[in-house]
C-alpha cells in the first residue's frame, strides 16, 4: 500500500466513523452467577440505550435475552444507579427504568413486586440482594414522595407480589451495599451523611437479622468514619466480613475477624474505585480460604489476577491481557469479569484458574479494524502548579495509510468527568476517532483523580475549577516542549465535571483554540439549588461551604466572566439531564451570544446525563469534528451534516 504524506494531520481519512462507534458500542456490566448460568447487562445504543439482562449456561455458547422488550433494567437511585438486578434459583428480579418498580421474571412470567407509588418513579430501588429462601429482597430505596430532598433507606420487600415492605434502616442520608452473610443471620451495609461523598468518608456497620420477618437488632459499628472511605463489604463462607478501606491512604483490602479490623494487603495500590454507581466488584472468594483480587503489573502495562489467602499472603499472580478489570465473580475454578486493554474494548471473560484458559463470552465490539490503526497510550507524569505532579495518557496520531512527517500535529485535551473519577488506558473508540484522523490526544488524570491514593485525590478539595484546568494546561505545555504537539492548534473537551473544566479553561485561560463541553456546568450557584440529593453537598469539599464561601463560587463560574471569553465553543446537552440541568447549557450559550463568539448549542431530546442513543452519540461526535474543522480551518474528508454556528462570521480566517 502506498502511504500518503501527512502534512495535514487533522484531515486524515479514517475508517473509524462515528456510526461505527455506535454500532460497536455495547455497554457490558453487572455480572451475576446463579447455579450454572451467568447473567449480565447489555446497554444497547441501537435500542435507545436500553439495558437488557442476558444469560447463557456457563459451559454452553447460546446467549439469550432474559428481559422482554418494553422493559429496561436500570435504576435512578443517586441518579447514576447501578446494581439493578439480581437472580437466584432461576428467578430474576430487576428495577425497570420507566416506573422504577421492581419486577420478577419467573418461568417467562413477569410481575411487579414493589407497590406502585403515588408519584410516578416516586420509589427507586438499587443494590438488590435476596435472602437464601428467596422470600425477601433487601435493597436500597430512595423515596421521592416526601417533601424536600428524597429519603434513602434500606428496606426488605416480599417477593411473592404481595407488596409487603419492612424498613430496616433509616435516618442516615445515604446507604449502600446491604450484604447478608451465608447463614443469613447478619446484615452488613455502608452509610454516610452530608456533606460527605462515599469516597470522602463512610461507615461500615452490621446487625443481627431475622429473615423470617426481616427484622434487625441494634446496629454495630465496624469501621470507617468521616475521613475514611469504606467500599465493597462482602461475607466469606466462614463468616468473616471483608471490605475495602482507605484508612492507610490507599483503598486496601481489610477484614473484620472477631471484632478486630485487619489490613490484610497493605500496599500503595488501589483495590477499588469511587462508588458513583452501586454494585462494582473488584474481588471475590475462591475455594474455601482464598480471594481473587484484580491487579496491575508494576509498569501498569499488563493485568494481573492475584490469588491470596485470608491473611493477605499472595499465593499466585497470573498475567492476563486486560489492564482494566471489573465485576469479578468466581464459581468453582472459573473466574468471570469484564476486562479491557489499550487494544481491546470491554469483553465479558471466563477464565479457568486451573487450566489457565481464557474464553471471551461477549465482546462489546466486534471490531473489524486492524490493531495497527490503534494509538497505544503512554502514561506520562508531568510537572504542574504548586510544585506538584500530575498524570495523563498521551496518544500520538496513528493511521497506517499515512507517512511520518516533521509536521507537528494538533492536540485534543480530554478532561474526565467526576471529578472524583479517572480515565484509563482501555481502548476507547471515541479517542481513536480522533487519533486516526491525525489528532494527538492527551487524556488527563488531573489532581483529584482516583487511582493515585487519597492524598492525590484530596488535592482537588477546595481547588476544583483551578487545579483541574491548570493540570490540563500543564499537560499541553509538557507535550509542546517535547515538540509532540502544535501549541497553536489545541482544543479541549469534557463531559459533566470535565465539561466544567472545559468551560473554565476556555474562559480564564488562552491556551485553547476551541472546546466542546458535554453537559458541563457554567454557573456553580445555580447548580447548588438545581441538582439532585447525591451531589447536593459535593461542592462543599470541592469549592467550599455555601454561602460562607460564596465568593469562590462566583469567581469559578465562567458565566460571571464572559468578558474574558475569546474561544469558540460547542455545547452538547441532554434535555432530561437531572444532574446538570439544561439551564446550564442555555446560560453559557447566552453569554457567548452576547460576546459574539462563535458557538453551537445542540440539545438532544430524551437524553439524560451521558448520551445513550446511537443517533445522538453519532451526531455529537460528528458535530464536534465539524466545529473544529471550522475553527482550525481544515478540510473534512467525509460527508457529515453541517452544524449551525452562531456568530460564524467571527471565526478566525
Amino acid at each position: 500500500m502506498n502511504k500518503k504524506n501527512n502534512s495535514y494531520y487533522e484531515s486524515w481519512e479514517s475508517e473509524i466513523s462515528a456510526e461505527l462507534i455506535t454500532k460497536q458500542g455495547l455497554r457490558l456490566s453487572e455480572v451475576k452467577i446463579d447455579d450454572e448460568r451467568i447473567y449480565w447487562l447489555e446497554g444497547r445504543p441501537e435500542e435507545s440505550g436500553r439495558y437488557v439482562i442476558v444469560s447463557r449456561k456457563i459451559n454452553e455458547k447460546k446467549i439469550i435475552d432474559i428481559l422482554p422488550k418494553g422493559y429496561n433494567s436500570r435504576n435512578a437511585v443517586h441518579e447514576y444507579g447501578g446494581a439493578s438486578f439480581t437472580v437466584q434459583q432461576g428467578k430474576v428480579f430487576f428495577t425497570n427504568w420507566d416506573d422504577q418498580r421492581i419486577y420478577c421474571i419467573d418461568n417467562n412470567k413477569i410481575f411487579p413486586i414493589s407497590a406502585e407509588p403515588e408519584v410516578n418513579r416516586g420509589f427507586r430501588y438499587a443494590d438488590l440482594i435476596l435472602t437464601m429462601d428467596s422470600k425477601w429482597i433487601i435493597c436500597v430505596r430512595e423515596d421521592h414522595n416526601v417533601k424536600g430532598e428524597p429519603k434513602n433507606e434500606i428496606v426488605a420487600i416480599t417477593t411473592d407480589g404481595s407488596f409487603n415492605l419492612e424498613v430496616l434502616l433509616t435516618g442516615s442520608d445515604f446507604y449502600s451495599s446491604p450484604r447478608l452473610n451465608k447463614q443469613n443471620d447478619k446484615l452488613s451495609w455502608t452509610e454516610w451523611n452530608h456533606p460527605n461523598m462515599p469516597w470522602d468518608g463512610s461507615e461500615l456497620k452490621q446487625a443481627n437479622i431475622d429473615i423470617s420477618n426481616c427484622s434487625i437488632e441494634k446496629s454495630e459499628f465496624i469501621s470507617g468514619g468521616v475521613d475514611t472511605s469504606i467500599l465493597q463489604p462482602e461475607w466469606s463462607d466462614s463468616g468473616e466480613l471483608f471490605f475495602v478501606s482507605d484508612e492507610s491512604g490507599w483503598w486496601n483490602l481489610h477484614k473484620n475477624e472477631e471484632g478486630e479490623n485487619i489490613n490484610i494487603l497493605d500496599e500503595s495500590k488501589e483495590h477499588a474505585g469511587p462508588s458513583w454507581q452501586f454494585g462494582f466488584k473488584t474481588y471475590d472468594f475462591y475455594e474455601e480460604d482464598k480471594i481473587i483480587l484484580r491487579g496491575l503489573s508494576e509498569n501498569k502495562k499488563n493485568g494481573l489476577i492475584r490469588i491470596l489467602d485470608f491473611s493477605g499472603n499472595i499465593k499466585e499472580e497470573i498475567g492476563i491481557p486486560y489492564t482494566h478489570i471489573s465485576y469479578i465473580n468466581v464459581l468453582g475454578e472459573n473466574l468471570f469479569f469484564i476486562g479491557s486493554s489499550p487494544s481491546k474494548n470491554d469483553e465479558l471473560v471466563k477464565y479457568n484458574l486451573q487450566q489457565k484458559v481464557t474464553e471471551v463470552i461477549k465482546k462489546s465490539s466486534n471490531l473489524n479494524i486492524d490493531k495497527s490503526e490503534f494509538s497505544i497510550p503512554e502514561e506520562i507524569e508531568f510537572p504542574t502548579t504548586q510544585n506538584s505532579q500530575s498524570y495523563a495518557f498521551y496518544y500520538p496520531p496513528k493511521n497506517s495509510k499515512y507517512l511520518e512527517s516533521e509536521v507537528i500535529p494538533p492536540l485534543l485535551v480530554i478532561s474526565h468527568g467526576g471529578p472524583t473519577s479517572a480515565t484509563s488506558n482501555s481502548l476507547n473508540l471515541s479517542v481513536q476517532f480522533w487519533t486516526n484522523r491525525g489528532f494527538a490526544v492527551v487524556d488527563v488524570n488531573y489532581r483529584g483523580s482516583t487511582g493515585y491514593g487519597r492524598k492525590y485525590r484530596d488535592e482537588l478539595k477546595g481547588n476544583w475549577g483551578v487545579y483541574d484546568a491548570e493540570d490540563c494546561i500543564s499537560a499541553v505545555k509538557y507535550l509542546a516542549e517535547k515538540k509532540l504537539v502544535d501549541p497553536k492548534k489545541v482544543v479541549i473537551k469534557g463531559g459533566s465535571a470535565g465539561g466544567y473544566t472545559t468551560i473554565n479553561a476556555l474562559t480564564f485561560y488562552d491556551e485553547f483554540a476551541a472546546g466542546a463541553t458535554y453537559y458541563g456546568i457554567a454557573d456553580l450557584s445555580v447548580f447548588i439549588d438545581d441538582t439532585h440529593k447525591f451531589e447536593s453537598r459535593y461542592l462543599d469539599s470541592l469549592i467550599g461551604k455555601y454561602p460562607d464561601e460564596k465568593e469562590k463560587y462566583f469567581e469559578r463560574s465562567a458565566i460571571n466572566f464572559t468578558d474574558k471569553l475569546s474561544s469558540p465553543m460547542i455545547i452538547l446537552q441532554g434535555s432530561e439531564d437531572k444532574i446538570v440541568p439544561v439551564s446550564q447549557a442555555e446560560i453559557m450559550a447566552e453569554g457567548l451570544r452576547k460576546k459574539q463568539i462563535p458557538f453551537s448549542l445542540i440539545i438532544y431530546e430524551g437524553e439524560q446525563h451521558g448520551f445513550r442513543q446511537a443517533k445522538n452519540i453519532k451526531s455529537s461526535l460528528e458535530s464536534e469534528l465539524y466545529f473544529y474543522s471550522k475553527v482550525l480551518n481544515f478540510s473534512l474528508n467525509e460527508n457529515i451534516s453541517p452544524v449551525k454556528i452562531e456568530n460564524e462570521n467571527n471565526l478566525p480566517k
